[in-house]
């Protein structure tokens, strides 16, 4: 398939559902991973890149983060409910419902962070990222049955001089078909994330590992995520399986008791 901007990659998947997901088989800009081929190989030939200046050298410096479909439930107005737009939607804590709404997401805690980065290494301080995930139970606010009078596990964040932007949340159920995963959309600032109209920098989704899926689905409230999670893997995944999540497959320390931390660096093409 011919190489494509990002731009015109989130213009054609980013509002098509969930049909568009269960059809996408090969839609990355990145290394052509085949299927079952060892992922350890692949970083140390080309994840890491060298720091762009002496004072990134600390810093961990990665390629291009592969541009994702935001799937069927994105809630930004491409696909029914717009939340970027409302207030209260930037925050940090996305455990409750805000504005009218207030239930809140019971699961196993997750702090999880994004270190947003150019294609240079360099931080993007000011970039602005509005995530969203799914509920212990796999459902989507707004969306699913039972949920759609709620909009918890969405929010806004801005990312600081570090290109960081930090979430407060729960770790997400695994639904059928799909391996844990957390959306996300990359803004230039904080105004185009919150607008109707701000472009859209970058589409994509952070992965979970097993291990620790497996650890958190073995506690109250995620029952259905132990038979879902034994049916996937990142070999089969409809989005991770083109090179087995290399480049979105976040860091994860902590314990069920707790609670986890994730944390991903991602190259954006600003």
């Amino acid at each position: 398939m011919q190489d494509r901007d990002n731009e015109a990659y989130v213009r054609e998947v980013h509002d098509k559902g969930l049909a568009f997901d269960l059809g996408t088989m090969n839609r990355r800009r990145m290394l052509g991973v085949v299927a079952g081929a060892g992922a350890a190989g692949v970083l140390g030939a080309s994840f890491l890149k060298t720091p762009a200046s002496a004072e990134a050298a600390d810093a961990v410096c990665v390629d291009e983060v592969p541009s994702e479909t935001a799937g069927p439930y994105p809630a930004d107005g491409s696909n029914g409910p717009q939340v970027r737009t409302l207030s209260g939607v930037v925050r940090s804590d996305i455990r409750s419902s805000f504005g009218t709404a207030s239930g809140v997401a019971g699961g196993v805690p997750l702090t999880f962070s994004l270190v947003v980065q150019d294609l240079d290494c360099a931080p993007i301080a000011g970039a602005a990222v509005y995530a969203w995930q799914c509920d212990r139970e796999g459902r989507y606010s707004l969306y699913s049955s039972g949920v759609t009078n709620q909009n918890y596990l969405r929010g806004i964040q801005v990312a600081n001089a570090s290109g960081v932007v930090t979430f407060q949340s729960i770790y997400p159920g695994c639904y059928a078909g799909r391996w844990p995963h957390i959306h996300f959309e990359v803004f230039s600032s904080l105004a185009n994330a919150t607008s109707n109209t701000g472009q859209i920098v970058k589409t994509s989704q952070i992965a979970l590992p097993k291990d620790v899926s497996q650890a958190v689905y073995a506690t109250t409230g995620y029952s259905q995520s132990v038979t879902n999670l034994s049916r996937v893997s990142l070999a089969t995944d409809m989005v991770f399986r083109d090179d087995l999540a290399i480049h979105e497959m976040a860091t994860v320390t902590g314990s069920v008791t707790s609670g986890y931390t994730a944390t991903l660096t991602i190259g954006v093409n600003a």
